[in-house]
C-alpha cells in the first residue's frame, strides 16, 4: 500500500513552491549544471567502475511529491558485496563505503545524477531531501506534511544538517535508525516545512548559492554537531527533542 501524506500543511507552502517559475528555474539550473559537471561525472563513473565491482549508478526507491515513489539516482559509493541487511542510514566511517565513495560523499559529487531526477520533474533544485518509505511510515502526520512539497537536491535542512554523517557517527550502531527516525528526520521535516512557507525565487537562489559556496568551503556549513550533545548520551533513543538542534535555524 502506498503511503499517503498528511497534505494539510499547518503552514501552507508559498505559491512559489508549485509555480511555473520554480519549474523553469529547476530546468535551467539542471541543464547548466549537467553541462558544467559532465566531465566530473564521467570521471567519477570511470573511477567507480575501475575500483569496485558493480554499476556506477545506484538507484533507490524514495518518496517524492505527495508520497509518490520514484527512483532516486546517485553515484554508487558502497561496495556491492556489502551485507544487504545494513541500515539505510549511513554515517562517517561506515565500512560499506568505498575509498572512491568517501571522496564522492565528501564533495557531494555522488548527488549529481539527481540533476536527471530534476529534469524529469521528480525533484526540484531546492526542497526537502527525499527519504525511504520505511522511515516516513514511522513518523507522525505532522512530519509527513513535508511530503506535500517536491523533494530537492538541497534545502534548508540540508544546510543546517550538512555534516549529518559525522553527526550520526556519534550514535551507537544499534541506535542509529531509532535516532534518525525519532529525532533527526522530524527536525529536518519541520525545518523544510518552515522554509517552504516563505520560499520564493530569491530565497531559493540564496539556498543554492550557500550550497555551492559550502561545497568549496565546507566550514561555511552550519555545524549541526555543536547543537547536539550526543557524546554525553549513551542511548540515542533517550534524546529529548530540545537536545536536537534547537539552535538549528537557517537565516535566508
Amino acid at each position: 500500500m502506498t503511503l499517503q501524506p498528511h497534505c494539510v500543511l499547518e503552514q501552507p507552502a508559498s505559491a512559489w513552491c508549485n509555480s511555473k517559475g520554480k519549474r523553469t528555474l529547476d530546468f535551467v539550473v539542471a541543464i547548466a549544471a549537467l553541462i558544467v559537471a559532465s566531465p566530473l561525472m564521467f570521471l567519477s563513473a570511470l573511477a567507480i567502475r575501475a575500483t569496485s565491482r558493480g554499476p556506477a549508478l545506484f538507484r533507490q526507491r524514495r518518496l517524492g511529491l505527495n508520497a509518490e515513489p520514484f527512483q532516486l539516482l546517485k553515484f554508487r559509493t558502497m561496495d556491492t558485496t556489502a551485507t544487504p541487511s545494513g541500515p539505510g542510514v549511513t554515517r562517517a566511517g561506515d565500512a560499506r563505503i568505498t575509498r572512491v565513495g568517501q571522496w564522492l560523499r565528501k564533495w557531494k559529487v555522488d548527488e549529481l545524477p539527481q540533476l536527471i531526477n530534476v529534469l524529469r520533474g521528480e525533484m526540484s533544485i531546492v526542497g526537502p531531501r527525499p527519504d525511504l518509505e520505511e522511515y516516513w511510515r514511522q513518523v507522525t502526520d505532522v512530519e509527513r506534511q513535508v511530503l506535500a512539497i517536491k523533494p530537492g537536491l538541497t534545502g534548508a535542512a540540508t544546510l543546517v544538517f550538512s555534516n549529518e554523517q559525522d553527526l550520526l557517527a556519534q550514535i551507537p550502531p544499534s541506535d542509529l535508525v531509532v535516532f534518525y527516525v525519532r529525532d533527526l528526520l522530524p527536525r529536518k521535516a519541520r525545518l523544510d516545512c518552515e522554509y517552504a512557507a516563505r520560499a520564493n525565487f530569491v530565497s531559493d537562489c540564496r539556498v543554492l548559492l550557500k550550497t555551492l559556496a559550502a561545497m568549496v568551503s565546507p566550514s561555511m556549513f552550519h555545524d549541526s554537531t555543536e547543537a547536539i550533545p550526543l557524546a554525553q548520551s549513551r542511548n540515542a533513543a533517550n534524546h529529548k527533542p530540545n537536545d536536537l538542534a534547537e539552535r538549528g535555524r537557517l537565516h535566508i
